[in-house]
């Protein structure tokens, strides 16, 4: 165990015993940029902000929003994993780390088909499109924020500076295409975050959660390296085009590579793997923003066409945990 993910274990167990919980034996469920704690034998689960402040300095507001939408959706009935009813799910400070608690589920192995995944994300949908505001904000401030942190530490985190600069650049240049309604999103709708229970498919890590245009939450989906992306798109009602969605599919390569520059920092290995992936992920938004409007060519018109293609290496939300 590292030492960072001692420095986790130990706030989990402190915060649990002063919360009342007694005895916690805890394990480590999942070392990533948050560390994941079961407070055994309590069905109590720590999430531990390590190194996700990185890019999230102020930490305790995607916490704070995750608690409030996941309570706001438990009490709906919709199938996501709920906070603690056990211990004032936070979030929680303790020895500089932000932390909150969910309720253990048994997690089976199984994982979602293009077909399941598009079936749940319907469902989420339709409960999130409910629910009234939550926070204020402006639309998509989550990966807005990231992208805009990640322009100001992207060096320290070893990515290439001239594709820091460049990313700042077209994540300017994104800004006025982002428009739809606004609505409350998940933030990261990749099929890691969606696990099967003996109760069925509950949606997981909500810590992205904005709000803004559809558009973002469908792209994250899309883009997926899990699944086939469009053929779970295609089984919602009124799927969008990939040239619907391409400025959200940028944005999405933008953002993830910009988190696998964080998750290099616990697995220095990978270092070479992100900037690989910001590069890739730099080019095709610019070849992208440099091709004719739609009804002029514009590549990807049709479903599954390079617009939105996914960019090589796992979705942003996997090494968060």
């Amino acid at each position: 165990m590292t030492d960072r993910v001692a420095r986790a274990v130990a706030a989990a167990a402190a915060v649990a015993r002063a919360q009342g919980l007694p005895r916690p034996d805890p394990v480590v469920l999942h070392d990533g940029v948050n560390v994941v704690v079961h407070l055994r034998p309590a069905p109590v689960v720590a999430r531990v902000a390590t190194l996700t402040p990185l890019l999230r300095p102020a930490i305790g507001g995607p916490f704070g929003r995750e608690v409030a939408l996941a309570t706001a959706l438990t009490g709906v009935g919709a199938a996501v994993v709920p906070p603690s009813d056990l211990l004032p799910p936070g979030p929680h400070e303790q020895d500089g780390l932000t932390l909150s608690f969910w309720r253990h589920l048994e997690v089976l192995p199984e994982r979602p088909t293009p077909a399941q995944a598009g079936a749940a994300f319907g469902e989420l949908h339709a409960a999130l499109a409910d629910l009234p505001p939550l926070w204020t904000g402006s639309p998509l401030d989550t990966p807005l924020e990231d992208l805009a942190e990640f322009a100001v530490q992207g060096r320290e985190l070893g990515a290439d500076p001239a594709l820091v600069d460049r990313t700042a650049e077209l994540v300017a240049r994104l800004r006025p295409l982002l428009t739809g309604p606004e609505t409350t999103l998940h933030g990261d709708t990749h099929p890691g975050n969606l696990l099967r229970t003996p109760a069925g498919w509950v949606w997981a890590d909500l810590e992205d959660t904005s709000r803004g245009p559809l558009g973002w939450d469908l792209a994250c989906l899309r883009r997926t390296s899990r699944l086939d992306g469009r053929a779970a798109l295609d089984a919602l009602p009124g799927a969008p085009t990939d040239a619907d969605l391409a400025p959200f599919g940028w944005l999405r390569a933008l953002h993830a590579a910009a988190w696998w520059h964080v998750h290099a920092v616990r697995v220095p290995a990978d270092l070479a793997a992100a900037r690989d992936q910001l590069r890739t992920a730099v080019e095709e938004v610019s070849a992208g923003l440099r091709a004719p409007p739609p009804g002029r060519g514009r590549p990807g018109t049709a479903r599954g066409g390079p617009a939105a293609s996914p960019v090589a290496g796992p979705p942003t939300g996997a090494p968060r945990g």
